[in-house]
């Protein structure tokens, strides 16, 4: 199997870029910080988990990246219509301007 970031487990993402996909979450409600030194799958999550003290989260860049829940399709679906409307007004404009010769 390749090694892409398609096939790997999610929390392997969080876990070679921390701060950047992951962040700290504290929560020191019930004692001293818990926070584990190396993320691995029992200790990232992708949400907060009930009176588990502090954890690995994932970041918003993380989500909107990786997960289709966050809008991202969303926003691609937009940005495309967007930019195909500026491409048929250029070529609108183009037509008219060659009409005026």
């Amino acid at each position: 199997m390749s090694k892409t970031d398609k096939t790997r487990p999610w929390w392997v993402g969080m876990a070679e870029a921390p701060m950047v996909h992951c962040v700290p979450v504290h929560d020191h409600r019930f004692g001293p910080c818990t926070l584990p030194d190396e993320i691995t799958a029992d200790t990232a999550s992708l949400n907060r988990l009930p009176n588990s003290g502090c954890y690995w989260g994932a970041s918003d860049r993380f989500l909107f990246d990786h997960c289709p829940f966050t809008g991202g399709q969303e926003w691609y679906d937009y940005r495309r219509e967007t930019r195909r409307r500026d491409r048929h007004q250029a070529r609108r404009e183009l037509r008219a301007y060659r009409a005026e010769d």
